[in-house]
């Protein structure tokens, strides 16, 4: 078994030497669209549009991340993210079901030139005119010129909606968060936070549930400093990602014990910690239930248990948990918020 390295060269190698195939994907066409509800802030319910933009792959070559499954290994044609942008507007003004927010998430860094194009930021910014919020995501590294021409870009149009850029913290232990080879400290992520709040522009952060590296018995503690971080960076919203495996590399870390693929036990758990860690003061919690019956380990409660973390989501407050016959539910009970 291969160690986990310590140079940057070589760990680019360890991730990309165990991925599994990637397959072709069409630049001009984004990967789909989804709806869901959302508490904006101020407490009301939003309708939210999540666009899954194709473009090229993210250079940093994190250890956890799968996403890189969803991209092109050659730059983004110029036009390309502006045409899936519009056909998405299209669909879901088409679709009798209207959105008042959207997030463009491009599997990568949206102010990564290579992924989009600036050429770009003024017809998609045209195709968001009318909604209230656009979140994009970027590394903490690439927060900066590129972000103020978007901003730019969207007050060129009348009734422009809000920007919101959502960054992955994803775990503020020191070593683990350095081990992830996303070359990137807590003390830069903090110093990109402040440059979006001088830009008046808001902040979502990832978070994850089970990041590698950290000590199974340190995860909770781990998990509620690292919210504790996005506090202080000015969150709006702290999202909780359970790690995924299916990268080749977390699969190789969970052999030598650096990894453990979490539960849906987990998830419940870490949120259940979050609200009641969070103050009530305008930052909302979310746990993210894309793929969720990949943790699951019960089918018989499976529907139950993300109605209720759903539920959670939208009304931000504690739900009772689900008791199954079979499986007996989530064993760690939650908090009332």
């Amino acid at each position: 078994m291969t160690p986990y390295p310590s140079s940057p060269a070589a760990r680019d190698r360890f991730v990309l030497d165990r991925r599994p195939p990637r397959q072709p994907h069409d630049p001009w066409r984004a990967h789909g669209v989804l709806v869901e509800d959302e508490p904006a802030a101020g407490g009301a319910i939003a309708r939210v549009a999540t666009v899954f933009l194709t473009g090229c792959e993210c250079p940093w070559r994190c250890v956890m991340c799968d996403l890189w499954q969803h991209t092109t290994e050659t730059d983004t044609p110029p036009g390309a993210i502006a045409a899936q942008v519009a056909a998405a507007r299209r669909t879901l003004d088409g679709s009798g079901e209207p959105v008042t927010q959207i997030k463009l998430y491009n599997a990568g860094s949206f102010f990564d030139p290579r992924a989009v194009p600036e050429d770009d930021y003024d017809p998609v910014a045209a195709d968001l005119a009318g909604l209230s919020r656009v979140i994009v995501e970027s590394h903490p590294a690439l927060v900066g010129a590129r972000t103020s021409r978007f901003l730019d870009a969207l007050g060129r149009h009348r009734a422009a909606p809000a920007l919101e850029v959502a960054m992955g913290l994803e775990t503020a232990h020191p070593d683990a968060l350095e081990r992830l080879h996303k070359r990137m400290t807590v003390e830069g992520f903090l110093l990109a936070a402040d440059r979006l709040e001088s830009l008046g522009v808001a902040l979502r952060v990832f978070v994850l549930v089970s990041p590698p590296f950290v000590p199974a018995a340190e995860q909770d503690e781990w998990l509620l400093r690292s919210i504790d971080v996005a506090l202080a960076a000015g969150a709006s919203v702290v999202s909780l990602i359970p790690t995924r495996t299916g990268n080749g590399a977390l699969e190789a870390l969970a052999e030598d014990g650096s990894f453990r693929s979490p539960r849906l036990d987990d998830l419940e758990r870490s949120l259940a910690l979050a609200r009641e860690h969070v103050p009530d003061r305008g930052t909302r919690v979310f746990a993210d239930l894309w793929d969720l019956e990949r943790f699951a380990d019960c089918p018989q409660c499976l529907d139950a248990r993300r109605a209720r973390l759903r539920a959670m989501n939208v009304e931000q407050r504690h739900q009772p948990q689900v008791l199954c016959p079979r499986c007996s539910g989530s064993p760690a009970p939650a908090p009332v918020s």
